[in-house]
């Protein structure tokens, strides 16, 4: 496989989007590695610019204040991007309006990792990690239900329900037509 030069990337930088669960941390750096570009994850530099977690900041400032730090992050990470990267943003992000006219504006080719609730809701029980969001199935799949429509704006939507990491790293990087 060919990889394509940074000096010729698409436009912008390719921002992974889905539900909680989705891979979009995992295939991120897969594809960064690939591709020989930088790899951040949104919800790291969030707890970076604050100074404790995600969780922390849900519980005691509230998602609304979660948002707007998040916000603040994407268009700080956007502005200094000298060189094409790869980002993965909180599965909430996308969902949020402002954050898609901010990525629209910045030209980054937006890509949905999607896959099934009930597949999603698994793997996060799997992954161990600790999300203010996460409660029981039934809550699961109507959150899912509700921001679904927004991550259908994407760009690109990759169906990754029993794919294995590399293969949708490859697949995304193909399907931009960047190796």
């Amino acid at each position: 496989m060919r990889v394509l030069s940074s000096s010729r990337p698409p436009a912008g930088s390719v921002v992974l989007v889905g539900f909680m669960g989705a891979g979009k941390t995992s295939v991120g750096k897969a594809l960064g590695e690939k591709l020989g570009w930088a790899f951040e994850d949104l919800d790291d530099r969030i707890q970076a610019r604050i100074g404790c977690t995600i969780e922390h900041i849900f519980h005691k400032h509230g998602e609304p204040c979660f948002r707007r730090a998040e916000t603040a992050a994407l268009r700080e990470m956007l502005a200094e991007a000298t060189e094409p990267r790869v980002i993965a943003l909180g599965g909430g992000a996308f969902a949020q309006a402002a954050n898609r006219i901010i990525l629209r504006q910045a030209q980054a080719c937006t890509v949905f990792l999607d896959a099934p609730a009930p597949e999603l809701f698994r793997r996060c029980r799997l992954d161990g990690a600790r999300r203010p969001l996460l409660r029981d199935l039934k809550q699961f799949r109507e959150l899912h239900q509700q921001r679904r429509p927004c991550y259908l704006k994407a760009a690109l939507h990759i169906r990754t329900a029993g794919k294995q990491v590399a293969d949708i790293a490859t697949e995304v990087a193909c399907s931009l037509g960047i190796i």
